[in-house]
């Protein structure tokens, strides 16, 4: 995977290149509660490309403990960050309503979709973008290359995303 952070000290923007299952996990779980507005997901047939522009929780950054201002501060950060896939041969989408372009979609996971078979010519990579309210969109790819970076500098918030597992089981503290 080419993922290239700037050393320590400078912006922290993301800049990931997935071309396998490995690579697309990583820019899955670094996606993970992401949002974007329906009208932020455009496919661009002439250029065989998709985009979307993903506001997304910087894990990375909370993770570790910093954030671009420095500090160790528990609100967290957001940044505009672009997905995109270039050799687009088809996009498919279910549960979103274009219909509503102000409405958010938060992404779950990124994974590839493989066929019956072992992927080859007759079975194009497919990745499907799963996001919450079961609503996904699958792009079959020439080759299986996805790409995403961050496009502005990070903002705080103060809002961190909540997951079912992150709750202590009970009896434990």
């Amino acid at each position: 995977m080419a993922n290239s952070l700037p050393p320590k000290g400078l912006t922290g923007r993301l800049r990931v290149r997935a071309e396998d299952d490995d690579d697309l996990a990583v820019l899955s779980a670094c996606l993970q509660d992401g949002l974007v507005a329906v009208r932020d997901i455009a496919y661009l047939p002439a250029e065989r490309r998709l985009v979307l522009i993903v506001n997304r929780y910087r894990w990375e950054a909370a993770e570790a403990g910093q954030l671009a201002d420095g500090t160790g501060d528990a609100r967290g950060e957001r940044v505009i960050c672009a997905l995109a896939m270039d050799g687009v041969q088809r996009v498919r989408q279910q549960g979103i309503d274009r219909g509503k372009p102000g409405q958010f979609l938060s992404i779950l996971q990124l994974r590839r979709v493989v066929g019956a078979g072992a992927p080859g010519p007759a079975d194009p990579p497919a990745v499907e973008i799963v996001f919450a309210g079961q609503a996904a969109i699958r792009v079959t790819l020439d080759r299986f290359q996805v790409r995403a970076e961050d496009v502005e500098e990070p903002y705080p918030t103060a809002w961190r995303p909540k997951h079912k597992l992150d709750d202590p089981a009970p009896g434990t503290s």
